[in-house]
């Protein structure tokens, strides 16, 4: 059997440049003796073309020559070659000249006519601080790329994280939705009304996710509502409606401190109120109710007056856009108003026939549907209903609450 010797790595190759032929030779014979594999250039020019043929470790250059010097040579070299080490050489009475080549990026400058000993230093001085940049950039660019990657595993978590909150948010609400005997899919009709304004108004990002997990949660608090009067088929007395009154604050409590359900919070502490200041938990008027909590407003009472409740039956599409239009001023934002009739009553229509489809094609929660929402922190989706803010009696049936305008909804 032959044997097969090891490759020997190449000997590194170095671009001479110098004008004068003899110190080109003298150079280049000295190191090709040392082993080094030398080509040489009368020009910076030359040098240049040279260098993009083959790969150039090093350049040893004299610093003045005809025509373009050994600095114009430096900085081309800097530029097009980066990873190419560039020793100068010098008279003299150029030292100053030649500090400068190392403020430009040279490794290192040599007098003429060098030493061999001295040469031989700076090489491989200049070979060993290129093998370690290349090092440096080599686990650069594997950090960068792990980096890229650790990134990549990041985000794939935060929306696995995403969809998790999401998910457990439309448990909660679901579950809320089984203990009212809800089955109409108010809450993800809430949700996508309520978005669609929002839209209208230039809300994006971040903002809408939070006001579609507002309107999401709005009814979170009637967990802590008794059954007696959650579940009450009849009218409620003034002391039930202390307590149905309550469930606002009780949903602030319950998600307050949890951080990504902070703005939303405030939309379910307010979701009650009123333009005019007539609403509770708190009587606030105009601004002082935050945007996603007036939006809510309308979208929660267009839905409660065209769906079918055991007390009466919906009213047409038609007829609630008209009567949230004559309530605006009183009951709702006119702005918010302006930019729900701005969708118009096909609009709002196709809306509500696109998530009666997603249903059908066994999307239930209608995760599609809202997945606008879901690209910032996390999602919304279903929730359970609480039929109108504050809507005329005619609709609800419900006793007026003493100090309060209009009927209020449980």
């Amino acid at each position: 059997m032959r044997r097969v010797e090891a490759l020997t790595p190449a000997a590194p190759r170095i671009l001479i440049v110098d004008d004068d032929a003899s110190v080109r030779d003298v150079i280049s014979v000295l190191l090709s003796e040392e082993g080094y594999r030398c080509v040489v250039a009368a020009s910076a020019e030359e040098a240049l073309d040279l260098a993009q043929h083959e790969e150039t470790p090093l350049v040893i250059s004299d610093m003045k020559m005809p025509g373009h010097d050994g600095l114009w040579l430096l900085e081309r070299m800097r530029d097009r070659h980066p990873d190419t080490a560039v020793i100068m050489l010098t008279g003299y009475g150029d030292t100053e000249s030649a500090v400068d080549c190392l403020r430009r990026g040279a490794v290192d400058y040599l007098l003429k006519p060098p030493r061999l000993t001295d040469l031989i230093r700076a090489i491989e001085r200049a070979l060993a601080k290129r093998r370690i940049d290349l090092a440096r950039k080599r686990y650069q660019r594997k950090l960068e790329a792990r980096v890229r990657e650790r990134t990549a595993d990041l985000r794939t978590a935060l929306r696995d994280i995403a969809t998790t909150y999401q998910n457990t948010l439309l448990a909660l609400v679901t579950a809320l939705d089984a203990r009212e005997h809800e089955t109409s899919d108010h809450s993800l009709r809430v949700v996508q009304y309520t978005v669609s304004i929002a839209e209208r108004l230039s809300i994006s990002g971040k903002d809408l996710g939070e006001i579609g997990r507002g309107a999401l949660l709005h009814d979170i608090g009637k967990i802590g509502v008794p059954d007696a009067v959650l579940l009450k088929p009849g009218k409620l007395t003034p002391d039930e409606w202390v307590e149905m009154r309550k469930h606002p604050d009780i949903g602030f409590q319950m998600i307050q401190a949890i951080p990504f359900l902070d703005t939303p919070a405030e939309i379910v502490r307010s979701h009650q109120e009123r333009f005019d200041g007539g609403g509770y938990p708190r009587g606030l008027r105009k601004e002082e109710i935050h945007i996603g909590a007036r939006i809510f407003a309308v979208a929660d009472t267009l839905d409660a007056m065209t769906s079918d409740r055991p007390y009466r039956r919906g009213t047409s599409f038609e007829n609630a856009i008209a009567e949230i239009d004559r309530c605006k001023g009183t009951q709702f934002d006119p702005e918010v108003v302006r930019a729900f009739l701005s969708i118009g009553e096909q609009g709002l229509l196709d809306l509500k026939n696109d998530m009666l489809e997603q249903k059908r094609r066994g999307n239930p929660m209608g995760v599609a549907t809202v997945a606008p929402l879901y690209a910032e922190p996390e999602d919304d989706d279903l929730v359970r209903e609480a039929e109108v803010s504050g809507m005329h009696e005619a609709w609800t049936e419900e006793p007026t609450s003493p100090g309060t305008k209009g009927s209020q909804v449980r």
